[in-house]
């Protein structure tokens, strides 16, 4: 799945979650840990090959197997950000660090999930990493049905959560109107 609809998905799914757990989620690193397995993976070499097409380098942004460098580690960091094990670990870590469950890391979980299928060939994710390679080739995320299935499934999401907002502050209001009135005091004249 592309990095932006790993955003929205981690942005999303806590908001119906925080009314529930009565406590509160940060947006902000659920969106933060929802896209670290992608920036993890690819925000070096990215930066790299920015850097040698800026100094002149290499002559494209692409990457070149004739190139200066194969980047090679970049499939050990896209497995141990894209495994179940090592998120767990890390969870598991972080947990009694801040003595409570860090649940803004779920989106990392979520993100993992959620690639799991949506993902084929030499991106196939490996999410038992280091335990096994064993990896599903599922669906291309970059195929134009799964992409407009996935942003209509968004659209949704983001629309239920609008409708139950309006649909919240509404019956707010009118609670706080209907009290308003009980406790009104009227004045009797004679």
């Amino acid at each position: 799945m592309d990095i932006f609809a790993h955003a929205l998905w981690t942005a999303g799914v806590p908001v119906p979650l925080r009314r529930r757990l009565r406590r509160p989620l940060s947006l902000g690193w659920a969106i933060f840990w929802g896209v670290f397995p992608d920036v993890f993976s690819f925000a070096v070499p990215a930066l790299v090959r920015i850097w040698w097409y800026l100094s002149g380098t290499t002559s494209h942004l692409l990457p070149d197997v004739n190139g200066p460098q194969h980047f090679q580690y970049v499939w050990t960091l896209y497995d141990a950000s894209h495994s179940l094990v090592v998120f767990g670990l890390v969870f598991g870590i972080a947990w009694p660090l801040a003595k409570r469950p860090v649940l803004e890391m779920l989106a990392w979980g979520l993100h993992t999930l959620i690639d799991n299928p949506s993902h084929q060939g030499i991106f196939a994710l490996h999410f038992l990493w280091p335990l096994s390679s064993y990896g599903i080739s599922g669906l291309c995320w970059e195929n134009r049905w799964f992409f407009a299935a996935n942003y209509a499934a968004l659209l949704l999401l983001y629309s239920w959560i609008w409708i139950a907002a309006r649909r919240r502050r509404l019956l707010t209001t009118t609670t706080k109107i209907a009290q308003s009135e009980i406790t009104i005091p009227r004045v009797h004249t004679h």
